[in-house]
């Protein structure tokens, strides 16, 4: 009994790590869906892009085995860059892809997310080829810096992946509800027609929901980057397919409602992990997402999508 309550603090630590990153990621596809209604499947593949950033940029401070600079300078620039590059990505890519469907029968902007989403994939195995890539986070941080609570051992790269996630999603959050700009991407998210009738830039905002949407996974890209330590260019289909079931299980559209997904998300599959078999833990994800649609289709938290007019 006392090995399993030990392996259980362990699991919920684990899991409170991995569903982070979900939510991360998640919030791009709720923020997408709730002002356009639509879903943005070139999601996990900016996400991927953001991990490739940031093993780029420590690439830069690396001679042979040695770190050139202090891991305080780096891991923030590693981050920054990667929301920068993959923010312009997002938007470059609701300018060139999207936004010319915008009234065109919903399959189309489907098919070409899509075709992005392939389209990003191959560029990276042309340009970096398709082998993985190793983040050197030892150089950073040290498997040694850990803390133990209880039972349940707390490597500091834990830490920072949580604790970056957790400010990056709480500063989201009081930007949407107490900001200009959040009101009023919160007005076109309900009535998109009204919201340009009071003078609201709509494409503007829908800019802007692709920016922060896709800083936030290049930030995730980079985090499970030092996480995992390794990286290929087929990483962003898992995570994006795991990010669009925890944005649904807590609410498509709900802002909170991703966090909470994602966050549970990541629980369920580590517990699963632990407790039943690392063979199933897909299974244990989507079976949890489908019973959750047959007793509450429309998420914990309630979904929320655009009035039609």
């Amino acid at each position: 009994m006392d090995d399993l309550f030990a392996q259980l603090q362990q699991q919920l630590v684990n899991g409170l790590t991995l569903g982070s990153v979900y939510a991360l990621i998640a919030l791009g596809y709720s923020m997408v869906y709730g002002t356009l209604e639509m879903l943005n499947f070139a999601h996990g593949e900016v996400f991927m892009i953001g991990a490739f950033m940031g093993w780029g940029v420590l690439g830069l401070f690396l001679h042979g085995t040695a770190l050139l600079a202090s891991p305080i300078i780096v891991i923030p620039l590693m981050i920054i860059i990667a929301m920068a590059g993959t923010s312009a990505l997002g938007v470059g890519i609701e300018w060139f892809a999207y936004r010319p469907l915008r009234n065109a029968p919903r399959l189309a902007p489907l098919i070409s997310a899509l075709a992005v989403s392939i389209f990003l994939q191959n560029f990276v195995v042309l340009t970096m080829s398709a082998r993985a890539k190793v983040y050197a986070t030892q150089l950073l941080i040290p498997m040694t810096w850990q803390i133990t609570i209880g039972d349940a051992t707390i490597s500091f790269i834990r830490i920072l992946v949580v604790g970056v996630s957790i400010v990056l999603m709480i500063g989201l959050d009081y930007f949407i509800r107490h900001s200009k700009m959040g009101r009023a991407m919160r007005a076109t998210a309900q009535d998109r027609e009204a919201a340009s009738f009071m003078g609201i830039s709509v494409d503007k905002v829908i800019s802007m929901t692709f920016l922060i949407g896709s800083a936030l996974a290049g930030a995730g890209g980079v985090l499970v980057g030092l996480y995992y330590t390794q990286i290929d260019f087929y990483m962003g289909f898992a995570a994006g397919m795991k990010a669009f079931t925890a944005a649904v299980l807590g609410g498509i559209g709900n802002i909170r409602g991703a966090m909470l997904g994602g966050l549970l998300l990541g629980l369920v599959e580590s517990l699963g992990v632990a407790f039943i078999s690392p063979v199933y833990k897909d299974v244990i994800a989507f079976s949890m997402l489908i019973i959750l649609l047959i007793f509450k289709p429309s998420g914990l938290l309630g979904e929320q999508v655009p009035v039609k007019v």
